[in-house]
């Protein structure tokens, strides 16, 4: 049987790695062993702060409501739960924008929610 090297296979996975890691400090570029390591890092963390992103984002969307909700008289527990008797469906996300860009409207909510519980 004729013996298979493999060469541009190999030679392909390797010009990807080195690719992926243009721009790194040192040899982290240059060579292939350090770069594919630092790319397999690279990539770990990419994954896990997409997900920590989100949590991030979470959480700011809610102290940014809970500020405008004590503004308004109200904590944010208290406006969550009222938004939720009413059968207002808006997320925290946009409950957030809203209340940075238009705090009378974002007063109208905390009313509705008000009454709600009332």
């Amino acid at each position: 049987m004729a013996r298979v090297k493999g060469s541009t296979p190999t030679r392909n996975r390797r010009k990807r790695i080195l690719k992926a890691a243009s721009g790194y400090f040192g040899s982290k570029h240059l060579l292939y062993r350090t770069a594919h390591e630092q790319v397999m890092h690279s990539w770990k963390y990419a994954y896990i702060h997409r997900r920590t992103l989100k949590r991030e984002m979470r959480k700011l969307w809610i102290a940014r409501i809970n500020a405008a909700a004590r503004m308004n008289g109200m904590s944010y527990s208290q406006l969550m739960h009222g938004l939720k008797l009413a059968g207002v469906n808006v997320n925290r996300k946009m409950l957030s924008e809203i209340a940075i860009h238009n705090p009378e409207d974002f007063t109208k909510i905390c009313d509705t929610a008000k009454n709600a519980k009332a």
